[in-house]
């Protein structure tokens, strides 16, 4: 007798697309690395699920070692927003135009805040990882400065 119950296992390639989906909605960075922490599937296995996904179009490599999904979204359309005198919103998304009440406006805003905070997280994050290159590459050129002076006889004779 088959038990029915349980659900189908997710093949090691679907589970590291996944990974690889989620990282990326984030905006964050996708290596063979963070793949192979976040799943707890080994690197070789990360390896060849990474080739064969590539080989598939379902990823590309953007650098060595860097990966994206690939598009699947339309592309962003323009979007603008105009607050009019009499206080209503008009908000343009593409060729669409809504024009909204002042509570309508206040309801998206609403809506749109975990969008808001998010984006809010993700600059942050973007800002971290830009700190923290430059201020590593400090750390490097000073170590370098520290061992040529110690590497230098006391009485300044070379």
């Amino acid at each position: 007798m088959t038990d029915h119950t349980t659900k189908p296992t997710k093949s090691s390639a679907e589970i590291v697309f996944e990974a690889i989906q989620d990282l990326h909605v984030h905006e964050q960075i996708v290596t063979r690395e963070i793949l192979a922490e976040l799943t707890g599937l080994k690197l070789t296995t990360i390896d060849d699920r990474l080739a064969h996904l590539v080989d598939n179009g379902r990823i590309r490599r953007v650098q060595r070692g860097v990966f994206v999904p690939m598009e699947q979204h339309k592309p962003a359309r323009p979007i603008s927003r105009t607050l009019c005198p009499d206080g209503t919103t008009v908000l343009e998304v593409g060729d669409t135009v809504m024009i909204l009440s002042p509570r309508e406006s206040r309801m998206l805003g609403e809506v749109m805040t975990g969008a808001a905070q998010q984006f809010v997280a993700i600059e942050i994050g973007h800002e971290g990882a830009r700190l923290n290159a430059v201020l590593s590459a400090q750390v490097s050129d000073v170590r370098r400065e520290v061992r040529q002076l110690q590497d230098c006889p006391p009485d300044g004779r070379a």
